[in-house]
């Protein structure tokens, strides 16, 4: 009896490796997603140095453990790496995960009129600032789903809990930020 060749691959995945071939596949499997994981890290410790630190961590951690990886997406095992290296970086510096404005990046003008480049800034600093005032656990899947566009499966396995307390976090995470847009829009602040 053939086995379909989806089942098959399947089934190869978990077969031992020499070090050589563990390398060859980590390489294909997880280098394609570094730009991934450094986003994911940016948004959590809204900070580039860290971020990159936390990338270098995380795909040592990812390595080390590769023969271990299960059934799941190479994406979400990778990223909910990156989160949980973030998250014991952030524990281990409270008070400290804030991103100052000099860390944010700088905007080139896509506007035709510099009032309408200045306006655009002062929104996206706004939503930076607001999503950076959010808790971690809102914070990590809206950054997960609306700027990695990863599916309510993926989050839950990144985050490593149930599909209906993701949509609940998406939810939950979605009103604290446009409350926090409209308390700084009342105070003047965008």
């Amino acid at each position: 009896m053939d086995l379909p060749e989806v089942e098959l691959c399947d089934r190869l995945r978990f077969l031992p490796m020499n070090d050589q071939e563990r390398l060859t596949r980590f390489e294909s499997e997880m280098l394609p997603l570094t730009t991934d994981a450094y986003n994911l890290a940016r948004w959590l410790v809204q900070n580039d140095q860290d971020a990159h630190d936390m990338v270098q961590e995380a795909f040592l951690r990812a390595f080390r453990f590769f023969r271990g990886m299960r059934e799941e997406t190479s994406r979400a095992w990778l990223l909910r790496i990156v989160r949980n290296v973030c998250y014991d970086h952030l524990r281990k510096r409270p008070g400290l995960s804030n991103a100052s404005d000099s860390d944010q990046e700088n905007l080139p003008d896509t506007k035709p009129s510099p009032e309408a480049a200045l306006q655009t800034k002062s929104e996206i600093t706004a939503v930076r600032s607001a999503l950076a005032k959010l808790p971690e656990d809102f914070r990590t899947v809206l950054v997960l789903r609306e700027m990695e566009e990863l599916s309510y499966r993926e989050i839950s396995e990144i985050t490593q809990v149930p599909i209906g307390t993701v949509m609940s976090r998406l939810a939950r995470g979605r009103q604290h930020l446009t409350d926090l847009l409209k308390q700084m829009r009342a105070k003047d602040l965008l």
